[in-house]
């Protein structure tokens, strides 16, 4: 293992599956944070705030700052505030993305808006997709959490946040620009926050098309790990391959 400052994590599928924690994540963070590192936890999970992300991996007896925990509505509220300073905001989400454009006080409205963000919403209806389809049409910029499709649950997947943006895509004609993996949005955060070097990064997943992808698109290495969505074999027939490949984070713990 290289002397990397910045460990960036994934979630689900890295450190925890929904409510369960993997153990040998856990261990590596125990295991860092004994070195005086303390990770970052990087999502594309949109609906939770930092505070609940934060107590969820408390249950799991991982204890980090808010600040170490970036989600895509963080770096949606963050893009917005850098490059549509005191525009009108539509918003599509739940409290996550919220707080999140709140925290940079950022102006929301139901009416014709200068900006659309999207994130998941469990409460989605048509008149919130109406309103979505209407400013873009006049010409609000479009920006989305992730292009998830569909995320896992005890049912089964269901619509993720990417299968309502292309609706809203469908129907305009126009492209969302996405905050999340494999957009390197947020670990450039991380980045100009803390002033790492590139090479002082990494970036460790279960998922190579978010999770890998990004860190690639970065320029910083990457881990993969063999406990979420793809397997070891799969990942080793992409063109673009991660730096390492590990069944799970105790290979990395000495």
């Amino acid at each position: 293992m290289l002397p990397y400052k910045a460990y960036c994590l994934d979630l689900d599928g890295t450190v925890y599956k929904g409510k369960t924690p993997i153990k040998e994540a856990i261990e590596f963070v125990h295991y860092l944070q004994g070195k005086g590192i303390d990770p970052f936890f990087v999502t594309n999970n949109s609906s939770m705030t930092q505070k609940q992300f934060q107590q969820k991996l408390a249950q799991m007896d991982v204890h980090t700052s808010e600040d170490h925990i970036i989600s895509s509505s963080i770096a949606a509220a963050n893009y917005i505030d850098e490059h549509y300073q005191g525009k009108s905001v539509f918003m599509i989400g739940e409290s996550g993305l919220q707080e999140a454009l709140d925290m940079k006080r950022i102006d929301r409205t139901e009416e014709m808006a200068d900006v659309v963000v999207m994130g998941i919403d469990h409460h989605i209806n048509y008149e919130k997709l109406s309103n979505a389809c209407l400013s873009v049409r006049a010409g609000a910029t479009f920006l989305s959490t992730n292009s998830d499709h569909a995320f896992p649950s005890e049912r089964g997947f269901l619509p993720g946040n990417g299968a309502f943006t292309k609706l809203v895509e469908h129907s305009t004609g126009v492209e969302a620009l996405y905050m999340g993996k494999p957009q390197p949005f947020m670990l450039e955060l991380i980045q100009k926050k803390y002033g790492f070097h590139k090479d002082e990064m990494v970036m460790i997943g279960d998922n190579y098309k978010t999770d890998i992808l990004t860190g690639i698109r970065m320029g910083i290495d990457t881990v993969h790990v063999n406990s979420g969505v793809n397997r070891t074999e799969d990942v080793l027939q992409q063109l673009e391959k991660p730096t390492y490949l590990l069944q799970s984070l105790s290979e990395w713990i000495k």
